[in-house]
């Protein structure tokens, strides 16, 4: 579709917010589709067009749709410490089947679902997991890993039955710029940059990818991505331990060299992963975090 605009839903997010800029930058035009209550820092100095809704308004989805080839769709509540689960399936569930709902109306070339690392299946044999490997250890992923393996299976039984030209991109935690909110890891991260972390959790290893990178990832799956597959968007596997000693040493700051693995220390990692406005007193201190 010559000329056609690329709607960003989530522009306002920290991977949102870097496809928005990556499409700036290469000269498309770009549509956005956020909340009024949302904060636009990330975005607020580039030439995009602004559209108001949320992801339940069938009406300003549609709208936002019209004359678009190219949908990023990158929503997500990531929110895996609450008690109560039901916002985490309204959110990245409910809210995402009425955005497939009037994607499958809107004549796209590409639908391109933010999905996560965590609907990858766990290989019963030692050997690196692949695309391939069905979704198989909910006995272990809690809440918060069901409402975002529901989504993917969502949108790719759309893709399959009711021919939305959609693809999963199953993201890794992203690290970099520009995460504002931020994120639940970005900020574990920060503090360890602003040399207050006092510990790390002994044992944590995960998946990382520069959010620069995944955002390139998803406009390339755009491009070349085949409808109804997914693709792993990650660079390398790493522990917190290095993760922290990397943004420790960027910033001239001392690493964290405590390692814990006790409940008090647990539950402050939640808390302080959890709490945008925690008090500098309580995210220095684990003490005053699990009184």
């Amino acid at each position: 579709m010559a000329g056609a605009k690329k709607l960003v839903i989530g522009a306002s997010g920290f991977l949102g917010s870097h496809v928005t800029r990556q499409l700036v930058d290469r000269g498309d035009d770009v549509r956005v589709l956020v909340r009024r209550t949302s904060s636009t820092r990330a975005i607020e100095h580039l030439n995009v067009e602004y559209r108001y809704g949320d992801i339940f308004d069938d009406a300003a989805l549609r709208a936002a749709m019209a004359d678009c080839d190219d949908v990023f769709y990158c929503v997500v509540d990531t929110r895996a410490w609450l008690r109560d689960p039901a916002p985490l399936f309204r959110t990245n569930v409910e809210g995402l089947r009425h955005v497939a709902d009037a994607a499958v109306d809107a004549d796209l070339r590409r639908f391109v679902l933010t999905s996560t690392i965590g609907t990858i299946g766990i290989p019963a044999v030692r050997r690196p997991a692949s695309e391939e490997d069905q979704f198989n250890w909910a006995d272990k992923g809690g809440a918060y890993i069901r409402s975002r393996v529901e989504a993917e299976d969502l949108v790719m039984r759309y893709a399959r039955d009711r021919g939305l030209p959609a693809v999963a991109l199953c993201v890794s935690n992203t690290y970099g710029p520009g995460d504002w909110q931020p994120t639940p890891h970005g900020k574990q991260l920060a503090i360890a940059a602003a040399g207050t972390l006092p510990f790390y959790v002994g044992g944590w290893t995960g998946e990382a990818v520069g959010v620069e990178d995944a955002a390139a990832a998803l406009i390339l799956a755009a491009e070349k991505g085949r409808n109804g597959e997914r693709y792993i968007i990650s660079e390398r596997f790493m522990s917190v331990r290095e993760l922290y000693a990397t943004a420790a040493d960027a910033a001239g700051v001392d690493p964290p060299r405590s390692v814990c693995r006790s409940g008090p220390c647990m539950r402050w990692v939640t808390r302080a992963t959890a709490c945008a406005s925690c008090s500098a007193e309580i995210l220095s201190s684990p003490a005053a975090a699990c009184a």
